[in-house]
């Protein structure tokens, strides 16, 4: 692991992050650990998210909260941030990080598949905000950071629903930063490149694929995980208290 820079302004402050169990928003869970945070994470995968307690126990003597959740449950999704609350305290900082990225044809979408796509990738965004901005507004200040994607900056093609989902995650966390703004709630947007997590070596990564995607970038590397959290630790600590409406891309130099 690379050495990560310590913020003290997220030590004892609760954090939830939604998809925390695998990849990107693993990595999100295990910094928030790192710095001290009382971290809790949903998913709807319950083994990996055991797992992910475990691991952080015996590296850094801590078990953050697992929930296990369906995000698309507003319902469900509204209990487990009554939990968090009751268990950890009010909460400080959100990150909206679950998303499916599954590929589709045009022709083989239905006006339901159309809808579930929108269902994992976007409102959950929303709705999860809408629970836990009341904290905030009582603690003085809060941060929400949402995780969008480089995809439709690029015009990757082979999953619509996807990329119009997380294009929309640009314009709602403008608006959400308008809005929340007066209450010293800031907003902000990390938008990944391609991160190479488990899930993109299982389904997707190819040495071709690899060679054009180094070709692409002005960074010679393939990006990981870790490139992400530490922009999310940015954004949700006090060192960026100046920043909010913003699109942070880190996707090694390709999207201009």
């Amino acid at each position: 692991m690379n050495e990560i820079a310590s913020y003290p302004s997220l030590e004892n402050k609760v954090v939830i992050v939604t998809g925390g169990a695998s990849g990107i928003g693993e990595s999100v869970v295990e910094q928030f650990v790192i710095q001290k945070s009382k971290v809790a994470f949903f998913d709807i995968q319950e083994s990996l998210g055991k797992s992910l307690i475990q691991s952080m126990y015996e590296k850094h003597n801590i078990r953050p909260l697992f929930i296990k959740c369906n995000l698309k449950n507003i319902a469900e999704l509204r209990e487990s941030i009554q939990q968090v609350k009751k268990i950890l305290g009010p909460i400080s900082i959100l990150i909206n990080n679950a998303a499916n990225d599954e590929r589709h044809n045009i022709d083989d979408v239905t006006s339901e598949y159309w809808d579930d796509r929108m269902n994992i990738n976007l409102k959950h965004y929303f709705f999860s905000t809408q629970s836990v901005y009341k904290d905030m507004k009582k603690l003085g200040k809060g941060t929400i950071v949402n995780i969008g994607s480089f995809s439709w900056m690029k015009g990757q093609g082979g999953m619509p629903g996807y990329t119009t989902a997380k294009s929309a995650i640009m314009g709602l966390t403008r608006t959400l930063a308008r809005d929340l703004g007066v209450h010293n709630i800031r907003v902000n947007c990390v938008v990944p490149g391609w991160i190479i997590t488990d899930r993109q070596k299982e389904l997707w990564l190819t040495p071709e694929i690899e060679k054009q995607q180094l070709a692409d970038q002005c960074i010679k590397r393939m990006l990981v995980p870790e490139d992400i959290s530490k922009a999310v630790l940015f954004f949700a600590s006090d060192q960026s208290s100046g920043c909010t409406a913003q699109n942070y891309v880190v996707d090694g130099g390709i999207v201009h």
